[in-house]
């Protein structure tokens, strides 16, 4: 590398910041060299998961087993040495090490020969999924309570006679002063940090199934993960930022699915005030298109079911007149044709949609008003301003929802791969889609990046302003907006599905997107359109779910495109056949996994049963991949360049050592 003055003038600010952190020309080389060495390690292991909506075991299990990456690591070490129910213990512990300490105590007599075999192995297992890291990037990840002691259990050669008696004391020690049960979850913690070396989540964390609130929290302990929001994330978040459109649809989503639990429970959000409008709104009026589905009769009495239902048609009114006002707000949606209360005829209990009359299998609302159809009465106004505080001062809401600021973004381009929920929106000719806004026409990543900007702003701007609301409003849109991004459909028929006992109402017809990329250049256009090419780049989604019972493949366009929507929500499994799609990117290629349904965290510690899983490998790398050929690799690139920058600062005495 010829460097000259000049060089270094232009870039003189920095470097003297830069001499700062590596003050002298053996600092400064020292790391170049470790950086050049970090450059031909395998690349870090990435696993993508979608579409969780809520279902916190199973995330959590398949969280805990990498889908099937640990398994797979205990195989290679043992295989031939232990027999299978030995190995998928072993795999338990890793998953649940304080669980699977307590039913193992029960149940085994001499303790000490267990711990004294089990340490040995665990050491093993982290010591091969610590082996494609350096010796520092692995101290980084070890619990700080144990670090310097797994730090030379891992770096023990057991050849060495002089040290044999050393490692075996520290093992004998920690059984000795009864460490060990903490030890081996420090250990499993550790293999479970180092196989997985980042999660990508590609959408949809909420609704549908029970504590989306425990699956954020478990991200948020994630030690390094992006996510790619879903239209039931955008959700959310509107609502965290006071929007009444979503807040509407947050309640119409948890009482049509029966599920409360994550709003009361998990958000500590009250829903007292909604109950007492309900009854006092609708509780002589029929309700029966509103009760929730599958209600538990186990769980919850009559009278419960009865309130929801009243609960269910009091916000689903409310949502209709709100969702009505946005659109009118915003005539750039074109949405103009989900404007349906006003087009309800009461006398004969009917509705003309597109032309065509409906009969309703209810139209009684009797806090509508026909002449000013969207308008809320007072009660409604005021029923929503206590819901609006109550989310907007739920602290766990609104950490969880800054977090999915802070973490995401509606597409991702990692390592030359494109992320994203739902679709890029195109045309039946496969153009891309044009959406109308206030900043001019825009399509492609031009229009996802100017509605990732309006819905932070929808977040972050000043409380009352115009900005707010705009932004607002565009997070309602992504939620279920025509073609939105996000929803990928040319409409939401809640209404139909509620009030229509015709199906073909019910259709919400996909965006062009889901048929137009039929070939591996199909997807290279439209990575082209996100500076993504080549041999390495695939487009990775999730939103619809895959039906794999029906014979479709996850893996589309000449395997250009990857679906890993598989059903992890229980409510999509009867459809898909199975419970989701995970996927793994490592040095070695990527594998597809499809996974059957989890049958719970009590039966896998119980019995050692993992969930049941298929792999695919669909695509295997020339030779393994490196360090060097990721981003990450590139910004080592980059700052070995300005070292060497900064060594030649040093060499030419334009800027001067800092000897202490």
């Amino acid at each position: 590398m010829i460097i000259d003055r000049q060089q270094i003038t232009n870039h003189l600010r920095y470097l003297q910041m830069l001499s700062k952190q590596y003050p002298t020309i053996q600092a400064a080389s020292t790391e170049i060299i470790n950086l050049q060495a970090i450059l031909n390690l395998p690349k870090g292991t990435e696993h993508f998961m979608s579409d969780l909506h809520g279902e916190y075991e199973a995330f959590r299990h398949i969280l805990n087993n990498a889908s099937g990456s640990i398994r797979e690591k205990i195989d290679i070490l043992y295989s031939n040495t232990l027999p299978a129910y030995d190995r998928a213990l072993l795999a338990t512990l890793i998953y649940y090490p304080e669980r699977k300490l307590e039913e193992i105590k029960r149940n085994v007599a001499d303790m000490d020969e267990w711990y004294r075999i089990n340490l040995n192995r665990l050491i093993e297992v982290c010591r091969l999924v610590a082996s494609k890291y350096t010796r520092s990037k692995v101290r980084k990840a070890l619990p700080a309570d144990y670090a310097y002691i797994i730090d030379e259990l891992l770096h023990t050669n057991y050849d060495a006679i002089n040290k044999e008696k050393y490692y075996e004391n520290i093992i004998t020690t920690i059984i000795d002063i009864e460490q060990a049960d903490n030890f081996i979850v420090a250990l499993a913690s550790t293999i479970k940090r180092l196989v997985v070396d980042h999660l990508h989540i590609v959408g949809d964390i909420f609704d549908r199934g029970p504590r989306a609130d425990i699956v954020m929290d478990s991200l948020m302990d994630h030690h390094s993960v992006d996510i790619q929001w879903g239209n039931h994330d955008i959700l959310w978040m509107g609502a965290a930022a006071g929007s009444r459109c979503c807040i509407a649809n947050v309640l119409n989503n948890s009482i049509t699915y029966n599920n409360l639990e994550v709003i009361e429970t998990g958000y500590g959000i009250s829903l007292r005030p909604l109950a007492l409008f309900a009854k006092e709104q609708y509780s002589n009026v029929d309700t029966k298109c509103f009760l929730p589905k599958n209600p538990n009769e186990v769980s919850y009495r009559r009278k419960d079911i009865e309130l929801a239902a009243m609960m269910h048609k009091a916000i689903a009114v409310i949502l209709f007149k709100l969702e009505g006002q946005a659109i009118l707000r915003n005539p750039q949606y074109h949405m103009e044709e989900r404007l349906l209360l006003d087009k309800i005829n009461y006398e004969k209990g009917s509705i003309v949609i597109d032309g065509k009359e409906y009969k309703l299998r209810d139209c009684t609302f009797p806090t509508v008003d026909k002449e000013h159809p969207y308008d809320l009465t007072e009660e409604e106004f005021e029923l929503m301003e206590q819901l609006r505080f109550s989310f907007q001062r739920s602290e766990k809401l609104q950490k969880h929802v800054r977090f999915l600021f802070a973490k995401g973004g509606l597409y991702k381009r990692f390592n030359s791969n494109l992320l994203f929920h739902g679709c890029i929106p195109m045309n039946e000719d496969g153009s891309l889609m044009e959406f109308d806004t206030p900043e001019g026409i825009l399509s492609g990543r031009a229009f996802m990046d100017y509605a990732e900007n309006w819905a932070r702003r929808g977040y972050y701007s000043q409380a009352g302003t115009p900005e707010r609301q705009f932004g607002k409003d565009l997070m309602w849109f992504l939620w279920c907006g025509k073609h939105s991004p996000l929803f990928g459909r040319a409409r939401i028929t809640t209404f139909e599905r509620l009030l229509i006992e015709d199906r073909s109402t019910w259709t919400e017809k996909k965006n062009a997107y889901y048929t137009c990329l039929k070939t591996g250049e199909d997807c290279m256009k439209l990575l082209k359109e996100f500076g993504l090419g080549g041999k390495r780049s695939h487009i990775v989604n999730g939103h619809v779910p895959v039906r794999s019972k029906e014979g479709e493949n996850p893996i589309k366009a000449d395997g250009k495109l990857i679906v890993i929507d598989g059903g992890f929500c229980r409510a999509y499994q009867p459809t898909t056949g199975i419970a989701g799609y995970t996927l793994i990117y490592n040095s070695y290629g990527i594998r597809i996994t499809s996974h059957e349904p989890f049958a719970g965290v009590n039966n896998a510690i119980k019995n050692n049963t993992d969930i049941l899983s298929t792999t695919n490998i669909f695509e295997t790398a020339d030779s393994r991949i490196k360090v060097e050929q990721t981003d990450i690799g590139q910004d080592i690139k980059r700052n070995i360049e300005d070292l060497k920058l900064l060594l030649a600062a040093y060499t030419l005495g334009i800027i001067n050592e800092k000897h202490r």
